[in-house]
């Protein structure tokens, strides 16, 4: 009789083990009849936890002390910029949505001709004090001059209004970039603040003035609810709630022996043939262990929705490194992805004649797809064409 070595993934303790094996062992069922399967919860022995009670978690800004820690900025104004680094545009929208009808008389500039003609000057100038928060300032500026959205917020604000919400804009498009292309230096809140005041004194504002609240809190109706704040404040929770999963792959990549010889002393339990079925890092796990010496009886390697092509890829894979290829006694190698999985990699391709890859779909988005690989027969059909 085959034994199928199931190999969990990050995060999962029971009850959630038994639930996940009984569901493995309901599809096997169908495509491999008598196959007897096992799990190595490697969780529960070898698992990250937090050894002192969350003692490295640092308290919320604020806690304890009814006020902001972090400075002098309003914790509202924070989450804002945060809405405003996911959409610059977002202000002028919610200034737009508060335009009326406007008739603009015969012969009179129309609102938004001046700072259209600001922006322009802008784009092609640049302004050195702004330059803290990071290049593409001109771009954004010839950005924000085609924006459908200037001619409305000019009907809704006055002259002043209007060039701070164009100076955040700005600023917010610039800062988003540098995000986007991972810039590692990002300009603090004091730096920033300073450029959108330069920006602002460019675009029509008063000099030295102060500004006025971004209309995401004015306007009544918070566009933000789930952000920085509410993460500042529910670390705690959201550590506990997110720890076994990121803590695992931390642990394995650092101490991931212990992990290693546990599989191998079930496997040297059980009557060959053996299948390893290995999903997420439990794939990691089973790979490793397989690649760091023979382990007789094990006649075939299942991995699914695994990142050990990926580790391997990149050096951090802990038991070969490329180019280095598999060692010999490694069994043959099935390895499933679904093509919405970001966390799903293709061995064939870095392993060809050894790893064999199939590609599959459970038409669930991404994170669902991760863990919908043990509900999608496709996945039970690869694997019981394969069983010994």
């Amino acid at each position: 009789m085959t034994t199928v070595v199931f190999t969990h993934g990050t995060g999962v303790r029971e009850p959630h083990l038994a639930a996940l094996l009984a569901q493995v062992a309901s599809g096997l069922a169908a495509t491999g009849p008598g196959v007897r399967l096992t799990a190595y919860d490697w969780g529960g022995r070898h698992g990250a936890r937090l050894a002192a009670g969350g003692a490295s978690i640092p308290a919320a800004p604020g806690a304890g002390t009814g006020r902001n820690t972090g400075g002098p900025e309003d914790p509202d104004e924070t989450e804002e910029w945060a809405r405003l680094y996911e959409d610059p545009h977002a202000e002028l929208a919610a200034a737009s949505a508060g335009a009326g009808p406007r008739v603009t008389p015969p012969g009179a500039a129309f609102p938004e001709e001046r700072p259209r003609a600001l922006l322009r000057e802008l784009a092609a100038h640049g302004e050195p004090r702004a330059g803290a928060i990071g290049p593409g300032l001109p771009e954004a500026a010839a950005g924000l001059t085609r924006s459908p959205l200037l001619g409305t917020a000019a009907q809704a604000l006055d002259q002043e209004a209007l060039a701070w919400v164009l100076a955040r804009a700005l600023a917010a498009t610039v800062i988003a970039s540098g995000l986007a292309a991972d810039t590692p230096v990002q300009s603090g809140g004091d730096a920033r603040d300073a450029a959108v005041a330069a920006l602002a004194e460019r675009l029509g504002a008063a000099p030295a003035g102060t500004g006025r609240g971004p209309l995401l809190r004015v306007a009544g109706k918070p566009l933000v609810r789930i952000g920085s704040r509410y993460a500042l404040r529910r670390r705690r929770a959201l550590t506990d709630a997110a720890h076994p999963a990121a803590g695992d792959i931390l642990k394995y990549l650092a101490r991931g022996e212990d992990m290693r010889r546990g599989l191998r002393d079930l496997v040297a339990a059980l009557e060959p043939p053996v299948v390893l079925l290995g999903h997420s890092l439990g794939g990691i796990i089973s790979l490793d262990t397989l690649i760091s010496g023979p382990l007789p009886g094990v006649e075939l390697l299942i991995t699914v929705g695994s990142q050990g092509p990926f580790l391997y890829e990149t050096g951090a894979l802990p038991s070969l490194a490329h180019p280095d290829p598999l060692p010999g006694h490694v069994p043959p190698w099935l390895n499933l992805y679904d093509r919405r999985d970001l966390l799903g990699y293709a061995a064939e391709p870095l392993f060809p004649g050894r790893a064999h890859d199939i590609a599959t779909d459970s038409r669930q988005p991404f994170p669902v797809a991760h863990s919908a690989y043990w509900t999608d027969p496709a996945v039970y059909r690869a694997i019981g064409e394969r069983l010994p």
